[in-house]
């Protein structure tokens, strides 16, 4: 139940997150939620071999490697979306950051719930 909780808060975030940055846009909610998805998916695939073919340039850049994969691997999904486009590598770097931010405060809201 929960993972199936997580999955529709992402898709929040994400619809929050187009509404906020203007270079974001997502048909609606289910398509936001597919993205969702698929961002974890890639995030875990690719991101994860990107991340440790990389890992001591990442320790040279203290994480800065890591934060651009992320970046990269949001506009492989908007690249592969139809519904859902990001323009730009600031607007895919500043949609990383925000949604970061809100999926942190959506966990921290479910572990208070949880306790």
């Amino acid at each position: 139940m929960r993972f199936i909780l997580e999955i529709l808060l992402t898709g929040l975030a994400i619809m929050i997150v187009a509404y906020i940055i203007p270079g974001v846009y997502v048909d609606g909610y289910g398509t936001a939620v597919i993205a969702g998805v698929l961002l974890a998916v890639v995030n875990a695939t690719i991101g994860l071999l990107l991340r440790i073919v990389t890992l001591p340039l990442n320790i040279l850049t203290l994480g800065l490697v890591s934060f651009i994969i992320s970046v990269c691997m949001v506009l492989l999904v908007s690249n592969w979306m139809n519904g859902f486009k990001v323009h730009g590598f600031f607007n895919a770097a500043l949609f990383a950051i925000v949604l970061a931010i809100f999926k942190m405060i959506f966990n921290r809201e479910l572990k208070k719930e949880k306790d």
